[in-house]
């Protein structure tokens, strides 16, 4: 899988560019700079289709109104998400940004676990709340970009209004769950894998049931 990453906006959200086929990409997360990612896709002469958010929060959606209106690239974001979109007080930007918050006016709301293709890649969806009500993890081949919900050695936070950590524990739990190892691509920090978060990361320890 051919993939860039850029860190961008006020908290340096990893915005991962995967190509989908040649010329074409997808991107997940965006949390601003959205010049900055413009001057990459035209100097990689890339054709940006689709942008999927692991969730609405402000850092992850800084700059999506304005790729949206020059691409016409489609967004997706969990349907428990969707009113962050449109609302500074839900995606948390009223309190917490620096920067004026610009509403999206298209999107496509996921419902349930599903699977958003393009080009060669398909990207299962896999609904992971906790860090907010529709956190997602987005799975493709053997790589999770696991969002807000899964850091190296650590979680995203659950006292956020909308946050639950119970949820959150379940949310690991299921992750934990799933066959084999995968390469985990975070919302901040460093890339971790998944076996080395079962054995260290003490958030995930503690909601193994083998």
């Amino acid at each position: 899988m051919k993939m860039h990453l850029l860190n961008l906006g006020e908290l340096r959200v990893n915005c991962y560019i995967i190509e989908t086929a040649p010329g074409r990409c997808v991107i997940i997360d965006l949390g601003g700079d959205p010049d900055r990612l413009m001057k990459f896709l035209d100097l990689h002469k890339l054709k940006l289709r689709k942008i999927l958010l692991t969730h609405g929060h402000f850092d992850h959606i800084g700059g999506v109104e304005a790729v949206r209106r020059l691409t016409g690239a489609e967004v997706y974001i969990h349907e428990d998400d969707a009113k962050m979109l449109s609302s500074a007080e839900y995606s948390l930007a009223a309190g917490m940004s620096f920067h004026p918050f610009e509403p999206v006016e298209e999107y496509t709301a996921i419902t349930g676990d599903s699977i958003i293709n393009d080009g060669d890649r398909s990207f299962q969806v896999m609904h992971t709340p906790g860090h907010s009500c529709g956190s997602v993890c987005y799975i493709c081949g053997d790589i999770i970009f696991s969002g807000d919900t899964l850091f190296k050695e650590s979680v995203g936070r659950s006292d956020f209004p909308g946050s639950n950590s119970i949820d959150l524990d379940n949310s690991l739990r299921s992750l934990s769950l799933l066959s084999g190892d995968y390469k985990v691509l975070p919302g901040h920090g460093p890339s971790t894998t998944l076996d080395y978060e079962r054995l260290t990361n003490p958030f995930m320890k503690k909601n193994r049931m083998y």
